[in-house]
């Protein structure tokens, strides 16, 4: 094939239409699940696709949006298809029930394999391992898709956006959610999730709080929470008992990249997904990451808009038969004082589009501070932000030709500054 992609959910829909409507028609997708869509034919809460389409929409709604792009063009993919290799000159080895193993010889791949759900944040919680433990993901699929209900009385630890919306949505199925306990000082969700999802049902959330006890030998009987000092410890005497038969876990997601380290791609700690270029290709020629396997989004439309970039960069390299540009005067992004990570990690202008759009996340939460880019010491971007919070995530927009005015320039350095 001349493009496979890894992931069948909204990364990998976006990229396989864009890379159709650059003029490569022989893609493959590689889809793991019985149907096409991700996690997002569980997200039944609306929400999505404000920016895209301009209408909210719920997560199948806009997944069938792109579903039905894909079956318009006559793009090929394989469902029930678990990929399990791919090599460095980019063989892709998978195996279903219909095909058994086999291999496909790939000139470009798109990986879009999402993320996971963290589930370590339990394991250093005293007491049995009961039954009513679920991370939120796996609750809500129950909920929404299977039609079963964990539990009646519920405890959520983490605020994470699947963790608030999954407060919403007990309590709307008739459960009572008795408190959302959070580990750090502040919320990892969107501030718009704890205003529907928590605020507006009476939910209280703790902060700098979490679980110290599980109390229960079958199943869970109640949990004990403690609120933590500044360095996560819990402090004596704080401790609060609550009686619950469900803990929810919303501890976090983690990019699902087993196979991208297989094959020799380049990690970020701080994500835990691919260094990618401007191209958002990775360290491998021809391998390109868009959507959660890069980094851990909080909306679906800027997967999508990412996806794209990737389909259009893949198309162009499978048309110059993998020739590359020459790399010689990469910027490096220097993501320092506040700023975790950014994606891209490097820039080579040459080869950038008109305009690029540069996403970060910050550490802490910062009020009435700036985002600020250097060019080398001199400072270009420079714009107020009344807060960034960890929970949303942060963009800056360069362009070609803002760039190309700095022929020598070898780093950008964007951090959060206060005034």
């Amino acid at each position: 094939a001349d493009a496979v992609i890894v992931g069948g959910g909204p990364a990998g829909l976006a990229a396989a239409v864009r890379l159709y409507e650059n003029g490569i028609t022989d893609i493959l997708i590689l889809e793991r699940e019985k149907q096409l869509g991700g996690i997002l034919r569980q997200c039944i809460h609306d929400g999505f696709g404000l920016t895209r389409f301009g209408e909210t929409l719920s997560g199948p709604e806009y997944a069938s949006r792109f579903i039905d792009m894909v079956l318009d063009r006559g793009i090929e993919y394989k469902l029930n298809t678990m990929v399990m290799d791919i090599s460095a000159d980019k063989k892709v080895t998978a195996m279903n029930r219909e095909d058994g193993m086999f291999d496909i010889q790939a000139k470009a791949v798109i990986l879009a394999m999402g993320c996971r759900e963290r589930s370590r944040g339990a394991l250093n919680i005293p007491g049995y391992r009961p039954a009513g433990i679920y991370s939120a993901g796996t609750a809500q699929r129950l909920v929404n898709m299977e039609g079963y209900m964990p539990g009646k009385e519920v405890v959520i630890l983490g605020s994470g956006d699947i963790g608030l919306i999954m407060a919403r949505r007990m309590t709307l199925e008739g459960a009572k959610v008795k408190v959302v306990a959070e580990l750090m000082p502040y919320s990892g969700g969107l501030k718009r999730n704890i205003v529907q999802c928590l605020d507006d049902y009476g939910i209280p959330l703790k902060l700098s709080h979490t679980v110290v006890d599980i109390k229960g030998k079958e199943r869970v009987e109640g949990i004990t929470l403690a609120e933590v000092d500044s360095k996560g410890k819990p402090i004596p005497g704080t401790e609060e008992e609550y009686s619950c038969d469900t803990l929810l876990l919303s501890v976090g997601l983690i990019p699902e990249n087993e196979i991208s380290k297989g094959m020799g791609v380049d990690m970020n700690p701080v994500t835990s997904g691919p260094k990618v270029n401007e191209s958002l290709e990775t360290n491998i020629p021809g391998v390109f990451a868009c959507g959660n396997v890069l980094h851990v989004h909080d909306l679906v439309d800027f997967v999508s808009e990412e996806a794209k970039t990737a389909g259009k960069n893949a198309a162009a390299y499978v048309k110059a038969n993998g020739v590359e540009a020459a790399r010689d005067n990469d910027i490096i992004l220097n993501p320092v004082e506040g700023v975790r990570y950014t994606v891209p990690g490097t820039i080579n202008a040459a080869s950038m589009d008109e305009q690029l759009t540069v996403r970060f996340r910050v550490g802490g939460v910062y009020k009435n501070c700036y985002v600020s880019a250097y060019f080398g010491d001199e400072r270009v971007i420079h714009r107020k932000r009344p807060v960034v919070a960890p929970g949303e995530m942060e963009e800056i927009k360069l362009t070609k030709e803002q760039l190309l005015q700095y022929p020598d320039l070898k780093t950008i350095t964007v951090k959060i500054e206060q005034e």
